[in-house]
């Protein structure tokens, strides 16, 4: 830790400027702070990140939608950006036939012409596998839909997702995805949900305006001469790629985007298809036009979302948890942060090794500002 009579130019530095680190800025200033903001990329908002592209807003590192059961987050949100209604709508392509996924009621009607919740229950209860205590995603899913809506919905998917069997993998990986037994086909089901109607850059924007921002700067690569100038740093990269992987690597997944131009108004009818065949080579397409249908142009774009290895030269998207659980290397580099990076705070998808959702990584975020803000400086 700093000796207390050392002098900082600033009170926060914040490395990254995705939501978490844009929230936790945007907090610091109004609380009298002094922030500086450090960004990788050549642009602010993380994953988050859309481009307007011939009037088109394009969500360049996959679908993002925001949705809350929190009246609070949804206000505090609305501070930044409007809103517009969107429901979200996912369907899965079998044998070139489309069917609505999540699971629910009119899944079971397209599949097995079951109509009535009645029919859905007696069904389920037939094939559903049981297991008194899942221990990895394949278990999990069996005992919820069977083997039959396992092999076609969430096998193949999951491998070319994760490029491992299922019972390598953790059940958190798919108990986010709801099964249902009524005939709600919204892949969410919180009340407030949409989109932001200038885009999510726009919005995050808006959240770092008046704040110090500086884009295309590598923190690493001069880490301690950064250092110096903060008083507190919060860092939201890979933890382990903070102490130069010295513990080992953690496991992530990577993605690659192939987008493409459409010479007409819309590609397919929804804006996310899955494709759960493992002889496709790609997860699913998506075709950003649907995010927002007030804007009407004769052609489209759609992104083609391939999982891949990660590796350090590319981009980690998705932290790996197998059958065990929580990474136990993760929880090393935690301890080991506490003795060797005391003024460091570890934070977000990448610092904390952890898949999170837009609005709890919000809530997140300002429920770590409160704390911090609370401690006197």
């Amino acid at each position: 830790m700093p000796a207390k009579s050392q002098q900082f130019q600033y009170d926060y530095l914040i490395i990254g400027a995705g939501l978490y680190a844009a929230v936790c800025a945007r907090e610091m200033l109004e609380a009298g702070k002094k922030v500086l903001v450090l960004e990788r990329r050549q642009h602010i908002a993380g994953n988050c990140y859309s481009e307007n592209i011939k009037g088109i807003d394009v969500h360049k590192y996959g679908a993002h939608i925001l949705h809350t059961k929190s009246r609070f987050i949804w206000d505090y949100i609305l501070k930044f950006t409007k809103i517009h209604d969107y429901r979200h709508l996912v369907k899965s392509s079998l044998a070139d036939q489309l069917y609505s996924f999540p699971i629910n009621l009119k899944t079971f009607e397209e599949l097995y012409g079951l109509v009535s919740e009645e029919q859905v229950k007696e069904h389920l209860a037939k094939v559903k596998i049981p297991f008194a205590n899942p221990k990895n995603l394949q278990e999990w899913a069996l005992s919820q839909v069977g083997e039959d809506l396992y092999e076609k919905f969430i096998k193949g998917y999951t491998q070319k997702q994760w490029n491992c069997h299922p019972q390598e993998l953790d059940t958190s990986i798919i108990q986010r995805i709801p099964v249902r037994q009524t005939l709600s086909e919204e892949y969410f089901d919180d009340p407030f949900q949409g989109i932001p109607s200038d885009g999510y850059t726009k919005m995050m924007e808006n959240m770092l305006a008046g704040i110090e921002v500086r884009m295309g700067v590598d923190f690493l690569k001069s880490k301690d001469q950064w250092s110096s100038i903060g008083r507190t740093i919060i860092y939201t990269g890979k933890i382990d790629e903070y102490f130069d992987y010295v513990l080992g690597e953690l496991k992530w997944r990577s993605l690659n985007f192939v987008e493409s131009h459409i010479d007409r108004e819309f590609y397919q009818d929804y804006a996310v298809i899955n494709y759960p065949e493992k002889d496709i080579p790609f997860t699913r397409i998506i075709e950003h036009k649907h995010f927002n249908k007030q804007k009407k142009y004769s052609y489209s774009y759609i992104t083609q979302e391939y999982a891949m290895d990660w590796s350090r030269e590319k981009e980690a998207y998705y932290p790996v948890y197998d059958s065990s659980g929580k990474s136990q290397l993760y929880l090393k580099y935690r301890e080991h942060a506490k003795q060797n990076a005391p003024q460091v705070y570890f934070k977000g998808r990448l610092g904390e090794y952890l898949y999170r959702d837009m609005c709890p990584t919000i809530a997140a975020a300002l429920s770590f500002s409160k704390k911090q803000l609370k401690i006197k400086r």
